[in-house]
């Protein structure tokens, strides 16, 4: 069963000495629609590929209420920084996407708006732990978007001249697989280890491994637990056997080296796939998706790596106009079928599971309707994970120390462990009560 954002609502904003709500500033109210000095306008910030044309789309269909996309840096990269400056500066735009691990941050900054009343009949029309990926304390402060489950994205062509003759359906054959490629072809390797937070989250999701919890009013912290030293042995003794590549995260070295034939796969989200594509366009029809390699293949679990929501910030004058737009944008048919395509999305919004582009035979993977293997995954991923309220620090620290423990500096036991005391000292300083 999941364990809801709202379990933990008390926690983030009790502890964390500040509100939730985000309903103070110049919120105002909803205007109602368009007035005599012109249409309602909505500014959205962003990054992902794809949204601005589903803001397109709404524009031409929606001349009462206007919405401006303005692509900023992705939250990682200073997009969060800088809506929470503008938060606090009381001149946010309405509408920012929200990764699901940062809403309990920004609910306890106090730069979210609580649009319950506005979101509430919309609920139904969501997978239900999406739905409290947006929803703390009772409150609601967005639309769920989409969310990440991971497979293993890889070269069909190289496994088989490797003589892989299917792809590795557990951990145990990853690491075989990766020791006889990298045998056969000390220049060759399996996969990549990068430094991306999130992509590391979710291998500890699939293990059961989780990060946060809580109980009697405290948080508590395991990220150098039992269950995670097991993920961090097992990818520290391929770094070791140096089995893998460890080019950074989406660098432009990892898609050189997978256009090379170096790299051969990549444990990722679904939204990678078209990432991937765009990346080394030179190798269409060689690539294939198959399931994240799992622990136990008599009782399969898969990660997620992702999922957004389209969240509404502190001080926006317009909430209903807001809430309306980005429930259309999560359930609409014609927004849907774009995001799939472009953004590479797996839809939070139940009626968009049956929307045909998930059917779409995708060239660059051979034909293979790539969305079939997310599809069968989503019955098998851990719903119960959840996020902790200082996900910026928890994973700059932990960003910092993949990329040390790639290059040997440091281990990913020990990194676990450094990341675990920062986590706490920062959630302390911020007044939480920790224990754990």
């Amino acid at each position: 069963m999941a364990i809801a954002l709202t379990a933990a609502a008390t926690v983030v904003t009790a502890l964390a000495g500040c509100g939730s709500s985000g309903g103070s500033g110049n919120s105002g109210g909803s205007s109602g629609g368009s007035s005599a000095s012109g249409p309602v306008k909505l500014d959205f910030w962003g990054w992902a590929p794809g949204y601005d044309k589903s803001v397109a789309l709404w524009n031409k269909s929606h001349p009462d209420i206007q919405v401006t996309f303005d692509k900023i840096p992705s939250g990682a990269k200073g997009g969060y920084t800088k809506m929470l400056t503008a938060a606090q500066a009381g001149n946010a735009p309405c509408l920012g996407m929200v990764g699901y691990e940062t809403m309990p941050s920004f609910a306890a900054a106090g730069a979210l708006m609580d649009v319950t009343q506005y979101m509430a009949p919309a609920q139904s029309q969501f997978a239900p732990w999406t739905w409290n990926q947006v929803t703390i304390e009772g409150k609601t402060f967005g639309a769920p978007v989409d969310i990440a489950p991971m497979a293993l994205i890889y070269r069909k062509d190289l496994f088989a001249k490797y003589g892989i003759t299917q792809p590795p359906a557990t951990w145990a054959q990853y690491a075989a697989d990766a020791a006889k490629v990298h045998a056969a072809d000390p220049s060759v390797y399996l996969g990549d280890f990068g430094n991306d937070a999130y992509n590391y989250a979710g291998l500890a999701w699939q293990a059961g491994a989780p990060w946060f919890g809580t109980s009697g009013g405290s948080w508590q912290v395991g990220i150098d637990s039992a269950a995670n030293q097991k993920v961090a042995n097992y990818w520290q003794g391929l770094l070791d056997n140096k089995l893998l590549k460890t080019d950074p995260s989406f660098d432009p070295s990892l898609y050189k080296d997978m256009a090379a034939g170096k790299i051969l796969s990549d444990v990722n989200a679904v939204w990678d796939t078209p990432i991937l594509s765009s990346s080394v366009q030179g190798t269409s029809g060689d690539w294939a998706v198959a399931p994240m390699p799992v622990w136990d293949a008599g009782n399969p679990v898969y990660g997620n790596d992702g999922g957004s929501a389209t969240a509404v910030l502190k001080g926006c004058a317009h909430p209903k106009e807001a809430a309306e737009f980005a429930t259309w944008m999560s359930t609409d048919p014609s927004s849907l079928t774009n995001l799939i395509n472009v953004t590479g999305i797996y839809p939070a919004a139940t009626a968009g599971l049956s929307n045909p582009a998930l059917n779409r035979p995708d060239p660059f993977y051979g034909n293979q309707v790539v969305f079939n293997v997310f599809k069968a995954e989503t019955a098998h991923i851990d719903t119960s994970w959840l996020w902790g309220p200082t996900m910026t620090q928890t994973s700059t620290d932990l960003a910092d120390g993949l990329g040390t423990s790639a290059t040997g500096s440091t281990t990913l036991p020990g990194t676990l462990a450094t990341v675990q005391g920062k986590t706490v000292a920062e959630m302390k300083q911020q007044g939480m009560t920790v224990s754990g």
